[in-house]
């Protein structure tokens, strides 16, 4: 039958899992870091997930699709209740959504060094505010600089952000899952009005973290200059990952 249903667009999804958790039906789940639409006969066409989605990347269209059942969706819901107790019961975490999110521990104690630590670490950071949202776009500290971008999790997850990637840089830093909006028309006004001599780009694994390092390259792109950038991955138990 032809019905009105969501389509999500995978080159705007960052994999965030807010259509996920907000699909009343279990229809919508994260595979590979998108969002995709599980099974048209779980998806009852009203959109509870559009309004989730920072991207823009979920969208209605009429087309053949199976029809909305809803004793099916109840079954899965179900079933789905039962596995959680169960799980709760044996005491095992239960992840559902970005993986971004997904609990983890790290023990580093094996990677301590025996003697006893005594220098002072000091500060890199050159200028404030670093927030992206808040800095001001002609602020002077971007004449001539060498621009850091930088998710918010990389200077907690890599030990060595400081010396190795704020030292004699101009640092900005966000957050695509929290912040609303899009960085790339700030970023972009910023390397075009200003004299940077290059990009560092430095991202987390997780999938949501893309969003990040495609803002920054379509502002090198907009701004019309040919720039050298390069981007770094961190993963989350704190080591540079290679490109």
């Amino acid at each position: 039958m032809i019905r009105r249903i969501i389509e999500i667009d995978e080159d705007k999804c960052n994999g965030c899992g807010l259509c996920a958790d907000a699909c009343h039906e279990d229809a919508i789940g994260i595979v590979d870091g998108k969002a995709k639409l599980l099974r048209d006969d779980y998806c009852d066409g009203l959109g509870d997930c559009l309004p989730n989605c920072p991207t823009g990347a979920i969208s209605f269209v009429e087309r053949e699709a199976a029809a909305y059942d809803r004793e099916a969706v109840e079954a899965n819901m179900k079933k789905k209740a039962e596995m959680t107790a169960k799980d709760k019961i044996e005491e095992k975490p239960v992840f559902h959504g970005c993986p971004g999110t997904r609990m983890k521990i790290m023990d580093h104690k094996a990677e301590e060094v025996a003697t006893e630590q005594t220098a002072t670490v000091s500060s890199q950071l050159s200028q404030w505010p670093v927030q992206i949202k808040l800095v001001p776009v002609n602020a002077p500290y971007f004449k001539d600089a060498n621009l850091l971008i930088a998710a918010d999790c990389t200077a907690y997850a890599y030990g060595n952000f400081h010396q190795e990637f704020i030292k004699n840089k101009v640092t900005l830093i966000g957050c695509p899952k929290l912040d609303e909006g899009d960085y790339s028309e700030k970023l972009t006004q910023i390397i075009a009005n200003n004299d940077i001599k290059s990009v560092t780009i430095v991202r987390m694994e997780v999938p949501c973290c893309g969003g990040l390092e495609n803002a920054a390259k379509k502002a090198i792109q907009d701004s019309g200059k040919f720039l050298p950038w390069q981007v770094h991955t961190i993963s989350i138990d704190g080591k540079i990952l290679e490109a």
